[in-house]
């Protein structure tokens, strides 16, 4: 009888244990940052299905869920995965099929990697990236006097680091007829003794770009998959294209559907009168990997061609404003367009005039329409007046444009104006948040990058001491921040990506260095040591 009983209440204490819940895996003993509301800390959590079921201690986690993968951090970092909230994911990819001038300290240097890239490849065409004069001795643009001498038959395009100047030497130029008489609105054909110089700037690239050979879908596809490949080793789960055409979608969303492409992308579709008219009437695409619901427009170029659109000359370059890109009737009927759609305009603007005509335009059309959540891209120079038009405009910027153009900078806008200029506390403050990105391949791709010019305001050899204008340096929570969940939130996403929560999208990255306590001069050394998008290790 005593035997019975005994079996009795042994059976009755296991009944009453609550069975374990089966999960596709489990990660425990980690330091995880989760970013939610609180930004709560962890030690574990379970995945289903792709997505968190549970956040919490090991032993909540391990006495609720059993699964046949258990990954042991071993006390590692784990962090949402990384968003680039603009950068050119497309255009990574082709630039491994181009000449790589990222870093050149010459145009003589230039001009010897272009010699030895078409020894090595024989190519009819021949396109590169990445100078910029202002790293040269000599610090003005270049002619393609000698790229015309070398290669007389052969088109090249050479695209200055910010994408907003190309040079061409004459096989090139003669595809488009360009001469000394060449004008574009938004444009300008630099001219030297009568000839143009091969340099062209911001619209006036078309003139050359829209007579190339246009890529083949296989070269769009090996594109996408060796950009893929470079932004998961680096920890990003998403990416926000800042401008992509029809063609590039439809390759994107085949290859995320077939499973190839599993970096998640946010496309802002490039700014035309014909993408205009397709997207508004097809309407916004949602999928898990692919949501296109913006537009991307232009304000103007860029600082450091002097494409940027002032309110005061150029310091260095009296009488010169910079350029308007899209002229503002075409510009205002596109937001009153967009403003009466789902859709989000995101605009690139630099220049302190170029953000006050986007503000002010953006202002205009959204009245009376809450949480549009439209965007500046950039956001580079501000008016110290303007900084309170911000107030429900998100600003979208890149850490490393600051310590990249800093030591120029001032040239461009004189001692004063520089102090409105990256000024991302000063934004942040403005909106509550600030969406990060590093704008690559202008930038580095790595957000390791980013971070540490957001925090440190610092070149990688700790210059300037101290940082620099460092009043406007971020701190390691709202950095972090402006790299998860805010920039989901600029894209829509935050209820589906961005922080470690439950229900959310299991994208985190297992970092070999807890990021925020390491010292500050060693953020961009860290390595990622898995990539995990859906809960499924990508690298």
């Amino acid at each position: 009888m005593k035997k019975i009983l005994s079996l009795l209440i042994i059976v009755f204490v296991f009944s009453c244990q609550k069975e374990k819940q089966q999960v596709d895996s489990i990660v425990i003993n980690a330091n995880i940052y989760t970013v939610n509301t609180n930004f709560d800390k962890a030690e574990a959590f379970a995945i289903k299905d792709g997505k968190f079921v549970q956040v919490g201690t090991n032993e909540s986690i391990q006495s609720a869920f059993e699964a046949d993968t258990i990954i042991d951090a071993k006390g590692q970092t784990i962090v949402p995965g990384f968003i680039d909230a603009h950068c050119h994911f497309l255009g990574l990819g082709f630039n491994q099929q181009a000449v790589d001038l990222v870093g050149t300290k010459s145009f003589d240097e230039v001009v010897n990697r272009v010699i030895d890239f078409q020894n090595e490849n024989n190519l009819d065409y021949i396109v590169g990236r990445g100078w910029d004069q202002n790293d040269w001795e000599e610090k003005e643009f270049p002619d393609n006097v000698l790229l015309s001498k070398l290669f007389p038959d052969t088109p090249i395009a050479l695209t200055r680091i910010d994408g907003h100047a190309i040079l061409c030497n004459e096989a090139a130029l003669k595809l488009g007829n360009v001469n000394a008489s060449s004008k574009i609105d938004g444009g300008e054909v630099l001219i030297n003794n009568g000839k143009p110089t091969g340099v062209l700037i911001d619209n006036a690239e078309n003139l050359v770009m829209d007579h190339w050979p246009k890529s083949s879908r296989n070269d769009m596809v090996k594109a996408l998959l060796a950009a893929q490949n470079i932004c998961f080793d680096l920890g990003l789960t998403t990416v926000d294209d800042a401008g992509l055409g029809i063609e590039a979608i439809e390759v994107i969303d085949s290859l995320q559907q077939i499973g190839e492409l599993n970096m998640r992308v946010y496309a802002m579709v490039s700014a035309s009168s014909k993408n205009l008219d397709y997207f508004l009437n097809k309407g916004v695409t949602k999928t898990d990997k692919l949501n296109v619901r913006s537009f991307k427009y232009y304000a103007d170029g860029a600082l450091g061609s002097r494409g940027a659109l002032l309110r005061a000359p150029y310091s260095d370059k009296p009488n010169h404003f910079g350029l308007l890109v899209t002229d503002l009737a075409t510009f205002k009927d596109a937001a009153k367009r967009i403003s009466n759609s789902k859709f989000q305009m995101n605009t690139h603007a630099i220049g302190d005039s170029a953000n006050h005509v986007v503000l002010k335009t953006y202002k205009e059309v959204l009245q009376g329409k809450e949480n549009r959540r439209w965007r500046v891209e950039h956001a580079q120079v501000i008016s110290p007046e303007d900084f309170s038009l911000f107030n429900d405009i998100i600003p979208s910027v890149q850490p490393t444009h600051a310590t990249s153009d800093m030591y120029w900078a001032e040239d461009r806008l004189g001692s004063e104006r520089v102090k409105g200029a990256y000024a991302f506390k000063d934004l942040l403050n403005a909106y509550g948040k600030v969406a990060l990105g590093t704008d690559f391949p202008v930038e580095q791709v790595s957000p390791f990058l980013t971070f540490y010019a957001a925090v440190a305001r610092q070149d990688l050899e700790h210059y300037p001491a101290g940082g620099y204008q460092i009043n406007n340096a971020l701190t390691r929570e709202e950095t972090l921040k402006g790299m998860t969940i805010w920039a989901a939130y600029s894209n829509f996403e935050e209820h589906e990506k961005g922080s470690i929560e439950v229900g959310k999208f299991a994208d985190f990255i297992i970092l070999d260095k807890d990021i925020m306590t390491i010292e500050v001069k060693e953020i961009p050394n860290i390595k990622v040591e898995q990539t995990f998008v859906g809960g499924k290790a990508m690298r």
